[in-house]
């Protein structure tokens, strides 16, 4: 069968990528580079004010427990103080009855009140304390207990004056160090919201550079990869003595297979589609308007579902290692073909996709572009087809 011949408008060629190109893409990669470094720069200072202010607040928090610590064992001590102040209390209120039986006594018993009159008319313990030395007819019971009564209000009122001051101190230091502590929480929530926010700059700035990049490489190495392939097909054009089918020399390819029979059938009509379609040959091309042999091979896996790590866009060569080796009387459609013009791996110069019965899909040439066409209408078929 020849090549098919449909007769539509061909797309618009687009030529392979030019040296001016690939340095655009290298100014635009380095900026994107220049870009991310600030933005890193950026982070890295924003980070270590960040834990900066985690330590300080850690060091806010541990005062304010230990602030909190302190205060309880003050109230604790108010507390030890207000209950030995009742204690002494009582111990006055007794001996104010003691007081009170002795005068009656002294009544009844026709003995004069004046010496006690003074204890009666006190204004309180201290007045009793102050007039005690007059009072010897009270005995020493009654002096004893209020000996005791006097030592234990002046105890009871230190404790509870320093219990009630330390409480104030720490009241207001527990203030303090939650203000502190507020503050630097505070902080570090903004400082943690800014972090995030460079972060998600840098994480942006970073996948455009790695896009970046990768256009750059891409097209490098599509250029690189078209002046191969350009240079092995018209060096096929003049060499002699080129064998219909080459021998086996033992050729290798890859250990295992990547698709399914309806992946490759997806690439067989995807191939199908653009020869019928009359699309350009353009070297260094992989659609959607022009394609030259490899890069339709591509695109059609690629339409498939395949794509990287597991396919890449190479050239006919390296397909040709790419792909799992199966012979000839056992191709099925959507396994590839190559064409060499000395027999060898590094000859191959053209690659295409087999749609069954003898036949093929194929960028040929600039000249022809698109075929469907017989697997021996090129000269130089390796003696194995790659199955992908």
């Amino acid at each position: 069968m020849g090549a098919l011949t449909l007769a539509t408008t061909p797309a618009i060629a687009k030529p392979k990528p030019t040296l001016a190109e690939i340095e655009a893409a290298k100014v635009a990669e380095e900026a994107k580079k220049k870009a991310a470094d600030a933005a890193a720069k950026k982070l890295a200072a924003a980070n270590l004010t960040l834990r900066q202010l985690s330590a300080k607040a850690a060091v806010a928090r541990s005062l304010y427990l230990k602030a909190k610590n302190e205060l309880n064992i003050a109230t604790a001590a108010a507390t030890a103080a207000a209950k030995h102040a009742a204690e002494t209390a009582a111990e006055v209120a007794e001996a104010h009855r003691s007081i009170g039986k002795m005068a009656a006594n002294a009544y009844i018993m026709g003995g004069s009140l004046s010496d006690i009159q003074p204890l009666l008319s006190a204004n309180g313990p201290q007045d009793i304390m102050d007039q005690l030395s007059t009072l010897n007819t009270l005995g020493a019971r009654n002096s004893t207990a209020l000996a005791r009564f006097k030592a234990a209000e002046i105890v009871a009122r230190a404790a509870k004056k320093k219990a009630d001051e330390a409480r104030a101190v720490q009241v207001v230091a527990t203030a303090k160090v939650a203000a502190a502590k507020k503050v630097a929480d505070d902080a570090q929530a903004l400082q943690q919201k800014e972090v995030n926010k460079l972060r998600a700059v840098q994480d942006k700035l970073i996948a455009e550079l790695a896009k970046a990049k990768n256009v750059r490489i891409t097209l490098e190495q599509q250029r690189q990869l078209a002046l191969l392939e350009e240079s092995q097909a018209n060096t096929a054009t003049t060499t002699i003595n080129q064998a219909k089918v080459w021998p086996d020399r033992g050729f290798k390819g890859r250990s295992t297979i990547r698709t399914t029979e309806a992946q490759r059938l997806t690439a067989v009509a995807f191939a199908k589609k653009q020869v019928q379609a009359r699309k350009p040959y353009v070297w260094g091309t992989q659609g959607p308007s022009t394609f030259d042999c490899s890069g339709l091979v591509y695109a059609a896996y690629k339409s498939a579902g395949l794509g990287w790590p597991n396919w890449d866009r190479l050239n006919s060569a390296l397909y040709a290692g790419y792909t799992y080796h199966v012979p000839l009387t056992q191709l099925v459609p959507g396994d590839l073909l190559f064409y060499s013009y000395k027999g060898t791996i590094g000859t191959i110069h053209h690659i295409t996709i087999y749609a069954g019965n003898g036949m093929m899909w194929e960028a040929n040439s600039k000249n022809t572009g698109l075929l469907y066409s017989s697997i021996y209408s090129v000269k130089g078929l390796m003696p194995f087809g790659g199955r992908v």
